[in-house]
């Protein structure tokens, strides 16, 4: 896995987690799956293209998800069906925005898709090149999980690697 492309990625998630919840969010876990990731609760999917591919997937069981969005809503509220998800959505919205600008930085190219709701019961495993990083972030909320899987584009691999180095 190119650390380089997760990084950012993480940074965001903490970021985004510390100001939402108003409290240090901490890596409670940290996974490398090779099988496919059955998700926790409400989740949401933002697929990227270009010089670097993949996706990641914000995850969440429902308990954290209802309290998260209530947070978010104003307080004391319980949240419908249809407010968790789009604050599941824009949460990665969220995470995705900080990490793209932190890329985008460092001379990456690509296209982000906008966050959909991700209702499969499980994400597809990774591709036989693409290693897939799974984080538990511990909120006073509760944990949050970041499916994570980018790789270079064959082509650029070798092409990026000379510019980081020079």
């Amino acid at each position: 896995m190119k650390m380089e492309l997760i990084q950012p990625f993480i940074n965001a998630m903490d970021t985004v987690l510390a100001q939402t919840t108003d409290s240090a969010p901490q890596v409670a876990g940290l996974s490398m799956e090779e099988e496919a990731y059955r998700r926790k609760g409400p989740a949401a999917l933002i697929a990227i293209h270009g010089e670097i591919e993949g996706r990641m997937v914000l995850d969440m069981d429902e308990d954290t998800a209802v309290k998260i969005a209530g947070r978010l809503a104003g307080g004391d509220v319980h949240p419908s069906e249809t407010v968790i998800r789009e604050t599941i959505c824009e949460l990665a919205n969220m995470v995705i925005g900080n990490a793209v600008t932190l890329l985008n930085d460092r001379g990456f190219r690509f296209k982000v898709f906008p966050p959909e709701v991700h209702n499969a019961g499980k994400c597809e495993a990774a591709e036989e090149d693409l290693e897939v990083m799974v984080l538990e972030f511990e909120t006073k909320e509760g944990n949050v999980y970041m499916n994570i899987a980018m790789h270079y584009l064959k082509k650029n691999e070798h092409d990026h690697a000379a510019v980081m180095l020079g």
